[in-house]
Protein backbone atom coordinates (compact mmCIF):
# COMPACT_ATOMS: atom_id res chain seq x y z
CA UNK A 1 0.00 0.00 0.00
CA UNK A 2 1.26 3.49 -0.87
CA UNK A 3 0.69 6.07 1.87
CA UNK A 4 1.51 9.77 1.80
CA UNK A 5 1.41 11.67 5.09
CA UNK A 6 0.94 15.44 5.30
CA UNK A 7 1.35 17.93 8.15
CA UNK A 8 2.16 21.62 8.62
CA UNK A 9 5.56 20.84 10.14
CA UNK A 10 7.70 18.10 11.67
CA UNK A 11 8.75 19.91 14.84
CA UNK A 12 9.14 17.98 18.07
CA UNK A 13 5.74 17.49 19.70
CA UNK A 14 2.73 15.23 20.03
CA UNK A 15 1.52 15.22 16.41
CA UNK A 16 5.01 14.72 14.98
CA UNK A 17 5.59 11.92 17.51
CA UNK A 18 2.38 10.25 16.33
CA UNK A 19 3.35 10.62 12.67
CA UNK A 20 6.78 9.10 13.31
CA UNK A 21 5.18 6.20 15.17
CA UNK A 22 2.89 5.53 12.22
CA UNK A 23 5.86 5.47 9.86
CA UNK A 24 7.68 3.06 12.18
CA UNK A 25 4.61 0.85 12.54
CA UNK A 26 4.17 0.53 8.76
CA UNK A 27 7.81 0.17 7.67
CA UNK A 28 7.33 -3.45 6.56
CA UNK A 29 3.85 -3.01 5.10
CA UNK A 30 3.69 0.25 3.16
CA UNK A 31 5.62 2.43 0.80
CA UNK A 32 5.57 5.90 2.38
CA UNK A 33 6.21 9.60 1.82
CA UNK A 34 5.92 12.55 4.22
CA UNK A 35 4.92 15.97 2.84
CA UNK A 36 5.50 18.91 5.17
CA UNK A 37 5.40 22.70 5.28
CA UNK A 38 8.67 22.88 7.23
CA UNK A 39 11.76 20.77 6.85
CA UNK A 40 12.23 18.18 9.64
CA UNK A 41 14.44 19.24 12.54
CA UNK A 42 16.31 15.93 12.42
CA UNK A 43 16.65 12.79 10.36
CA UNK A 44 13.44 11.13 9.19
CA UNK A 45 13.22 7.45 8.34
CA UNK A 46 11.32 7.93 5.05
CA UNK A 47 11.50 10.40 2.19
CA UNK A 48 10.17 13.87 2.95
CA UNK A 49 9.11 16.61 0.56
CA UNK A 50 9.10 20.26 1.66
CA UNK A 51 6.27 22.40 0.28
CA UNK A 52 6.60 25.71 2.19
CA UNK A 53 3.03 26.87 1.40
CA UNK A 54 1.77 24.09 3.74
CA UNK A 55 3.45 25.70 6.76
CA UNK A 56 1.68 27.89 9.30
CA UNK A 57 0.42 31.11 7.70
CA UNK A 58 2.46 33.12 10.20
CA UNK A 59 5.63 31.58 8.74
CA UNK A 60 4.78 31.75 5.04
CA UNK A 61 3.35 35.16 4.14
CA UNK A 62 3.74 35.22 0.37
CA UNK A 63 0.47 35.00 -1.63
CA UNK A 64 -0.26 31.72 -3.38
CA UNK A 65 -3.05 29.82 -5.11
CA UNK A 66 -4.31 26.76 -3.15
CA UNK A 67 -4.84 24.93 -6.46
CA UNK A 68 -1.13 25.34 -7.22
CA UNK A 69 -0.20 23.88 -3.82
CA UNK A 70 -2.53 20.94 -4.42
CA UNK A 71 -0.80 20.40 -7.76
CA UNK A 72 2.60 20.45 -5.99
CA UNK A 73 1.37 17.81 -3.52
CA UNK A 74 0.14 15.60 -6.37
CA UNK A 75 3.44 16.06 -8.22
CA UNK A 76 5.40 15.01 -5.10
CA UNK A 77 3.23 11.91 -4.74
CA UNK A 78 3.54 10.95 -8.41
CA UNK A 79 7.30 11.43 -8.36
CA UNK A 80 7.75 9.31 -5.25
CA UNK A 81 5.37 6.49 -6.16
CA UNK A 82 5.57 6.68 -9.95
CA UNK A 83 1.80 7.17 -9.84
CA UNK A 84 -0.96 7.65 -7.31
CA UNK A 85 -0.91 7.07 -3.56
CA UNK A 86 -3.62 4.87 -2.11
CA UNK A 87 -4.24 7.34 0.74
CA UNK A 88 -3.19 10.85 1.72
CA UNK A 89 -3.16 10.71 5.53
CA UNK A 90 -3.42 14.31 6.81
CA UNK A 91 -2.73 15.23 10.43
CA UNK A 92 -4.67 17.94 12.32
CA UNK A 93 -6.28 19.61 9.29
CA UNK A 94 -9.15 21.33 11.13
CA UNK A 95 -6.99 23.95 12.84
CA UNK A 96 -6.60 27.10 10.75
CA UNK A 97 -2.87 27.29 11.38
CA UNK A 98 -2.69 27.63 7.61
CA UNK A 99 -5.65 29.71 6.48
CA UNK A 100 -5.75 28.05 3.04
CA UNK A 101 -5.39 24.47 4.26
CA UNK A 102 -9.02 23.44 3.75
CA UNK A 103 -9.01 24.90 0.25
CA UNK A 104 -5.88 22.87 -0.52
CA UNK A 105 -7.54 19.69 0.78
CA UNK A 106 -10.71 20.31 -1.22
CA UNK A 107 -8.65 20.94 -4.34
CA UNK A 108 -6.91 17.62 -3.75
CA UNK A 109 -10.28 15.90 -3.42
CA UNK A 110 -11.39 17.32 -6.75
CA UNK A 111 -8.28 15.78 -8.31
CA UNK A 112 -9.33 12.36 -7.01
CA UNK A 113 -7.00 12.13 -4.01
CA UNK A 114 -8.32 9.84 -1.25
CA UNK A 115 -8.14 11.78 2.03
CA UNK A 116 -7.89 10.33 5.51
CA UNK A 117 -8.09 13.15 8.07
CA UNK A 118 -6.75 12.44 11.55
CA UNK A 119 -7.97 14.91 14.18
CA UNK A 120 -5.73 15.53 17.18
CA UNK A 121 -7.14 18.93 18.18
CA UNK A 122 -10.26 20.99 17.46
CA UNK A 123 -10.49 24.75 17.12
CA UNK A 124 -13.85 24.35 18.88
CA UNK A 125 -11.95 23.10 21.94
CA UNK A 126 -10.49 26.39 23.13
CA UNK A 127 -8.80 27.66 19.96
CA UNK A 128 -11.19 30.21 18.40
CA UNK A 129 -8.29 32.03 16.70
CA UNK A 130 -7.67 28.82 14.71
CA UNK A 131 -11.29 28.39 13.61
CA UNK A 132 -12.22 27.94 9.95
CA UNK A 133 -15.43 29.72 8.97
CA UNK A 134 -15.82 27.45 5.93
CA UNK A 135 -17.18 23.91 6.00
CA UNK A 136 -14.85 21.07 6.83
CA UNK A 137 -14.07 18.54 4.07
CA UNK A 138 -17.01 16.22 3.36
CA UNK A 139 -17.26 12.73 1.91
CA UNK A 140 -13.91 11.51 3.26
CA UNK A 141 -12.84 9.33 6.17
CA UNK A 142 -11.89 10.84 9.54
CA UNK A 143 -10.21 9.47 12.64
CA UNK A 144 -10.05 10.53 16.29
CA UNK A 145 -7.41 9.74 18.92
CA UNK A 146 -9.79 9.06 21.82
CA UNK A 147 -13.34 7.87 22.48
CA UNK A 148 -14.50 11.34 23.61
CA UNK A 149 -13.67 12.87 20.23
CA UNK A 150 -14.98 9.80 18.40
CA UNK A 151 -18.39 10.17 20.08
CA UNK A 152 -18.44 13.93 19.51
CA UNK A 153 -17.78 13.46 15.80
CA UNK A 154 -20.52 10.84 15.56
CA UNK A 155 -22.97 13.26 17.19
CA UNK A 156 -21.80 15.94 14.75
CA UNK A 157 -22.83 13.96 11.68
CA UNK A 158 -20.08 11.50 10.82
CA UNK A 159 -20.95 7.83 10.30
CA UNK A 160 -19.38 4.81 11.93
CA UNK A 161 -18.22 3.42 8.59
CA UNK A 162 -16.41 6.71 7.88
CA UNK A 163 -14.95 7.37 11.33
CA UNK A 164 -12.11 5.52 13.04
CA UNK A 165 -10.49 5.65 16.47
CA UNK A 166 -6.71 5.48 16.38
CA UNK A 167 -5.43 5.69 19.94
CA UNK A 168 -1.73 6.48 19.90
CA UNK A 169 1.01 4.04 20.76
CA UNK A 170 3.81 4.63 23.26
CA UNK A 171 7.50 3.94 22.82
CA UNK A 172 9.23 1.64 25.27
CA UNK A 173 12.34 3.32 26.69
CA UNK A 174 15.61 1.95 25.35
CA UNK A 175 16.76 1.24 28.88
CA UNK A 176 16.09 2.12 32.47
CA UNK A 177 18.88 4.70 32.48
CA UNK A 178 20.68 5.27 35.76
CA UNK A 179 20.86 9.03 35.89
CA UNK A 180 23.90 10.47 37.59
CA UNK A 181 21.70 13.31 38.79
CA UNK A 182 18.99 11.87 41.03
CA UNK A 183 17.27 14.96 42.24
CA UNK A 184 15.31 15.29 44.35
CA UNK A 185 13.11 16.20 41.38
CA UNK A 186 9.43 16.19 40.54
CA UNK A 187 9.24 16.37 36.76
CA UNK A 188 6.49 17.86 34.59
CA UNK A 189 7.69 16.56 31.19
CA UNK A 190 5.90 18.81 28.71
CA UNK A 191 6.24 21.74 26.36
CA UNK A 192 4.78 24.43 28.61
CA UNK A 193 1.86 25.85 26.62
CA UNK A 194 -0.77 27.70 28.64
CA UNK A 195 -3.26 24.86 28.87
CA UNK A 196 -0.63 22.71 30.59
CA UNK A 197 -1.55 24.81 33.63
CA UNK A 198 1.95 25.61 34.89
CA UNK A 199 0.56 27.73 37.74
CA UNK A 200 -1.09 24.69 39.29
CA UNK A 201 2.16 22.71 39.16
CA UNK A 202 3.86 25.62 40.95
CA UNK A 203 1.08 25.71 43.54
CA UNK A 204 1.52 21.98 44.17
CA UNK A 205 5.25 22.52 44.68
CA UNK A 206 4.44 24.56 47.78
CA UNK A 207 3.16 21.33 49.34
CA UNK A 208 6.11 19.10 48.41
CA UNK A 209 7.20 17.33 51.59
CA UNK A 210 10.83 16.57 50.79
CA UNK A 211 12.11 19.84 49.38
CA UNK A 212 11.96 18.53 45.81
CA UNK A 213 12.61 20.82 42.86
CA UNK A 214 9.78 21.10 40.33
CA UNK A 215 11.28 20.55 36.87
CA UNK A 216 9.43 21.83 33.79
CA UNK A 217 11.16 20.45 30.74
CA UNK A 218 10.51 22.52 27.60
CA UNK A 219 9.45 26.05 26.61
CA UNK A 220 6.50 26.61 24.26
CA UNK A 221 6.73 27.70 20.62
CA UNK A 222 3.71 29.97 20.03
CA UNK A 223 4.01 33.70 20.86
CA UNK A 224 1.11 33.89 23.37
CA UNK A 225 2.37 30.84 25.22
CA UNK A 226 5.94 32.15 25.26
CA UNK A 227 4.92 35.43 26.94
CA UNK A 228 2.97 33.57 29.63
CA UNK A 229 5.84 31.13 30.14
CA UNK A 230 8.46 33.86 30.50
CA UNK A 231 6.30 35.59 33.08
CA UNK A 232 6.09 32.36 35.11
CA UNK A 233 9.89 32.15 35.01
CA UNK A 234 10.17 35.71 36.30
CA UNK A 235 7.55 34.98 38.96
CA UNK A 236 9.49 31.92 40.11
CA UNK A 237 12.73 33.88 40.37
CA UNK A 238 11.17 36.90 42.09
CA UNK A 239 9.58 34.73 44.77
CA UNK A 240 12.45 32.27 45.19
CA UNK A 241 10.35 29.27 44.20
CA UNK A 242 11.97 25.87 43.93
CA UNK A 243 11.25 25.52 40.21
CA UNK A 244 13.62 24.75 37.34
CA UNK A 245 12.67 25.62 33.76
CA UNK A 246 13.99 24.52 30.33
CA UNK A 247 15.73 21.40 31.65
CA UNK A 248 14.86 19.50 28.47
CA UNK A 249 17.05 21.89 26.47
CA UNK A 250 20.10 20.63 28.39
CA UNK A 251 19.35 16.98 29.14
CA UNK A 252 17.67 14.07 27.36
CA UNK A 253 14.04 13.19 28.09
CA UNK A 254 14.95 9.74 29.39
CA UNK A 255 17.66 11.13 31.67
CA UNK A 256 15.28 13.69 33.16
CA UNK A 257 12.48 11.17 33.69
CA UNK A 258 14.80 8.62 35.26
CA UNK A 259 16.08 11.26 37.70
CA UNK A 260 12.53 12.05 38.92
CA UNK A 261 10.99 10.84 42.15
CA UNK A 262 7.69 10.92 40.29
CA UNK A 263 6.07 12.64 37.28
CA UNK A 264 3.48 15.39 37.51
CA UNK A 265 0.67 16.57 35.25
CA UNK A 266 -1.70 19.49 35.83
CA UNK A 267 -2.98 19.97 32.28
CA UNK A 268 -6.60 21.12 31.86
CA UNK A 269 -6.90 19.86 28.26
CA UNK A 270 -5.30 17.00 26.33
CA UNK A 271 -5.74 15.55 22.88
CA UNK A 272 -4.53 12.04 23.56
CA UNK A 273 -2.77 12.23 26.94
CA UNK A 274 0.71 10.69 26.63
CA UNK A 275 1.54 12.07 30.08
CA UNK A 276 -0.87 9.59 31.70
CA UNK A 277 0.85 6.61 30.07
CA UNK A 278 4.55 7.20 29.47
CA UNK A 279 5.76 7.54 33.10
CA UNK A 280 4.73 3.98 33.91
CA UNK A 281 7.07 2.67 31.23
CA UNK A 282 9.96 4.18 33.20
CA UNK A 283 8.54 2.61 36.38
CA UNK A 284 7.62 6.04 37.69
CA UNK A 285 4.41 7.14 39.38
CA UNK A 286 2.39 9.81 37.60
CA UNK A 287 0.48 12.12 39.93
CA UNK A 288 -1.68 15.22 39.54
CA UNK A 289 -4.87 16.29 37.77
CA UNK A 290 -6.86 13.53 36.08
CA UNK A 291 -8.90 14.49 33.02
CA UNK A 292 -11.81 12.07 33.26
CA UNK A 293 -12.99 12.40 29.66
CA UNK A 294 -9.51 11.51 28.41
CA UNK A 295 -8.45 9.05 31.09
CA UNK A 296 -11.59 6.90 30.80
CA UNK A 297 -9.97 5.18 27.79
CA UNK A 298 -6.84 4.38 29.79
CA UNK A 299 -8.78 3.19 32.83
CA UNK A 300 -10.94 0.95 30.61
CA UNK A 301 -7.67 -0.66 29.52
CA UNK A 302 -6.57 -1.34 33.08
CA UNK A 303 -4.47 1.73 33.88
CA UNK A 304 -5.24 2.75 37.47
CA UNK A 305 -5.40 6.51 38.03
CA UNK A 306 -7.68 6.71 41.07
CA UNK A 307 -4.89 8.23 43.20
CA UNK A 308 -5.15 11.44 41.11
CA UNK A 309 -7.49 14.39 41.69
CA UNK A 310 -10.04 15.92 39.30
CA UNK A 311 -10.27 19.47 40.69
CA UNK A 312 -8.38 21.77 43.03
CA UNK A 313 -10.76 24.14 44.77
CA UNK A 314 -9.90 27.55 46.18
CA UNK A 315 -12.20 30.01 48.00
CA UNK A 316 -13.73 32.35 45.45
CA UNK A 317 -13.27 35.31 47.79
CA UNK A 318 -9.49 34.87 47.51
CA UNK A 319 -9.72 36.39 44.02
CA UNK A 320 -12.86 38.52 44.28
CA UNK A 321 -16.01 36.97 42.87
CA UNK A 322 -17.47 40.05 41.17
CA UNK A 323 -14.28 40.92 39.29
CA UNK A 324 -13.79 37.31 38.28
CA UNK A 325 -17.35 36.97 36.99
CA UNK A 326 -16.96 40.13 34.93
CA UNK A 327 -13.80 38.82 33.28
CA UNK A 328 -15.15 35.28 32.88
CA UNK A 329 -18.39 36.56 31.29
CA UNK A 330 -16.55 38.99 29.01
CA UNK A 331 -14.21 36.23 27.81
CA UNK A 332 -17.18 33.95 27.18
CA UNK A 333 -18.98 36.64 25.17
CA UNK A 334 -15.83 37.38 23.15
CA UNK A 335 -15.41 33.66 22.45
CA UNK A 336 -18.99 33.35 21.26
CA UNK A 337 -18.50 36.28 18.86
CA UNK A 338 -15.43 34.58 17.36
CA UNK A 339 -17.51 31.47 16.70
CA UNK A 340 -20.60 33.40 15.61
CA UNK A 341 -22.94 32.04 18.32
CA UNK A 342 -25.03 33.48 21.14
CA UNK A 343 -25.75 32.03 24.59
CA UNK A 344 -28.59 33.36 26.71
CA UNK A 345 -27.89 35.11 30.03
CA UNK A 346 -29.78 32.58 32.14
CA UNK A 347 -27.63 29.71 30.90
CA UNK A 348 -24.49 31.74 31.59
CA UNK A 349 -25.60 32.62 35.13
CA UNK A 350 -26.58 29.03 35.89
CA UNK A 351 -23.17 27.81 34.73
CA UNK A 352 -21.36 30.40 36.84
CA UNK A 353 -23.44 29.49 39.90
CA UNK A 354 -22.46 25.87 39.30
CA UNK A 355 -18.70 26.48 39.10
CA UNK A 356 -18.74 28.69 42.21
CA UNK A 357 -21.05 26.52 44.33
CA UNK A 358 -20.11 26.35 48.02
CA UNK A 359 -18.05 29.51 47.63
CA UNK A 360 -15.19 27.79 45.82
CA UNK A 361 -13.85 27.53 42.27
CA UNK A 362 -11.50 25.13 40.54
CA UNK A 363 -7.98 26.58 40.21
CA UNK A 364 -7.85 25.26 36.63
CA UNK A 365 -10.61 27.70 35.60
CA UNK A 366 -8.44 30.70 36.53
CA UNK A 367 -5.98 32.45 34.25
CA UNK A 368 -2.38 33.24 35.13
CA UNK A 369 -3.14 36.56 36.85
CA UNK A 370 -5.63 35.01 39.24
CA UNK A 371 -3.42 31.97 39.76
CA UNK A 372 -0.54 34.22 40.78
CA UNK A 373 -2.81 36.06 43.22
CA UNK A 374 -3.64 32.72 44.87
CA UNK A 375 0.00 31.61 45.03
CA UNK A 376 1.02 34.95 46.56
CA UNK A 377 -1.58 34.46 49.29
CA UNK A 378 -0.18 31.01 50.01
CA UNK A 379 3.33 32.45 50.21
CA UNK A 380 2.28 35.32 52.47
CA UNK A 381 0.76 33.33 55.34
CA UNK A 382 0.85 29.64 56.25
CA UNK A 383 -2.76 29.93 57.41
CA UNK A 384 -3.78 30.07 53.73
CA UNK A 385 -1.88 26.83 53.11
CA UNK A 386 -3.86 25.16 55.90
CA UNK A 387 -7.14 26.51 54.52
CA UNK A 388 -6.36 25.09 51.09
CA UNK A 389 -5.34 21.78 52.61
CA UNK A 390 -8.69 21.49 54.37
CA UNK A 391 -10.50 22.10 51.09
CA UNK A 392 -8.25 19.66 49.21
CA UNK A 393 -7.00 16.92 51.56
CA UNK A 394 -5.13 15.20 48.72
CA UNK A 395 -2.52 17.99 48.97
CA UNK A 396 -1.10 16.13 51.97
CA UNK A 397 -0.52 13.07 49.74
CA UNK A 398 1.26 14.64 46.78
CA UNK A 399 3.29 12.09 44.88
CA UNK A 400 1.84 9.17 46.80
CA UNK A 401 -0.46 6.26 46.03
CA UNK A 402 -1.60 3.27 48.05
CA UNK A 403 0.33 0.15 47.02
CA UNK A 404 2.53 2.31 44.81
CA UNK A 405 4.92 -0.46 43.76
CA UNK A 406 2.01 -2.69 42.75
CA UNK A 407 0.27 0.15 40.85
CA UNK A 408 3.43 0.96 38.91
CA UNK A 409 3.95 -2.68 37.98
CA UNK A 410 0.34 -3.26 36.90
CA UNK A 411 0.03 0.04 35.07
CA UNK A 412 3.23 -0.57 33.16
CA UNK A 413 1.90 -3.96 32.12
CA UNK A 414 -1.45 -2.47 31.04
CA UNK A 415 0.26 0.23 28.95
CA UNK A 416 2.56 -2.26 27.22
CA UNK A 417 -0.34 -4.63 26.56
CA UNK A 418 -2.76 -2.07 25.12
CA UNK A 419 -0.59 0.61 23.52
CA UNK A 420 2.17 -1.39 21.85
CA UNK A 421 3.41 -0.97 18.29
CA UNK A 422 2.09 -4.34 17.06
CA UNK A 423 -1.49 -3.57 18.09
CA UNK A 424 -1.19 -0.05 16.71
CA UNK A 425 0.00 -1.42 13.35
CA UNK A 426 -3.05 -3.69 13.14
CA UNK A 427 -5.47 -0.85 13.87
CA UNK A 428 -3.78 1.47 11.40
CA UNK A 429 -3.81 -1.07 8.58
CA UNK A 430 -7.45 -1.92 9.32
CA UNK A 431 -8.35 1.76 9.06
CA UNK A 432 -6.52 2.08 5.74
CA UNK A 433 -8.30 -0.97 4.37
CA UNK A 434 -11.65 0.56 5.34
CA UNK A 435 -10.74 3.89 3.74
CA UNK A 436 -9.94 2.11 0.50
CA UNK A 437 -12.95 -0.19 0.66
CA UNK A 438 -15.76 2.26 1.48
CA UNK A 439 -16.66 5.54 -0.15
CA UNK A 440 -18.55 7.59 2.43
CA UNK A 441 -21.04 10.43 2.10
CA UNK A 442 -20.88 12.45 5.29
CA UNK A 443 -20.25 15.91 6.64
CA UNK A 444 -19.57 17.54 9.99
CA UNK A 445 -22.27 19.83 11.36
CA UNK A 446 -20.03 22.58 12.75
CA UNK A 447 -22.67 24.08 15.05
CA UNK A 448 -23.30 20.76 16.76
CA UNK A 449 -19.55 20.18 17.02
CA UNK A 450 -19.00 23.55 18.68
CA UNK A 451 -21.76 23.02 21.23
CA UNK A 452 -20.22 19.67 22.21
CA UNK A 453 -17.05 21.46 23.28
CA UNK A 454 -18.41 24.76 24.59
CA UNK A 455 -19.30 23.41 28.05
CA UNK A 456 -19.79 26.47 30.27
CA UNK A 457 -19.20 24.51 33.47
CA UNK A 458 -15.65 23.86 32.22
CA UNK A 459 -15.05 27.29 30.71
CA UNK A 460 -11.52 28.16 31.80
CA UNK A 461 -9.89 31.56 31.36
CA UNK A 462 -6.58 29.74 31.05
CA UNK A 463 -7.90 27.85 28.05
CA UNK A 464 -10.16 30.37 26.37
CA UNK A 465 -8.87 33.78 27.46
CA UNK A 466 -6.18 36.02 26.00
CA UNK A 467 -3.08 36.28 28.14
CA UNK A 468 -2.39 39.49 30.02
CA UNK A 469 -5.86 41.09 29.78
CA UNK A 470 -7.24 41.89 33.23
Amino acid sequence: MKIAFMHYHLKTGGVTTCLKQQVDALENDCDMLVITGEKPEGAFSVDTVHIPQLAYSALYRKPFNPDDVAAAVISAIQTRFNGRADILHVHNPLLAKNIFFLKILKALQKKGITLFLQIHDFAEDGRPQSYFNEDYPADCHYSAVNSRDYQILLKSGLKKEGLHQLSNTVNLPDSQSDSSDEGPYVVYPIRAIRRKNIGEAILLSLFFENDETLVITLPPNSPADIVSYKDWKVFGTDHHLNVEFDTGLKRSFEDIVCSARYLLTTSITEGFGFSFLEPWLFEKLVWGRKLSDICCDFEANGVRLDHMYTELNIPIDWIGSSGFFEKWNRTLQDTCKLFGVQIDKERIQNAYDSITADGTIDFGLLDEDYQKDVILKLLSDKAYLQDLLRLNPFLSEIGKACNEIDIIKKNRSAVVRNYNMSLYRQKLLAAYEAVNAYSVHQRIDKEILLMQFLDLTKFSLLKWGDYGIR
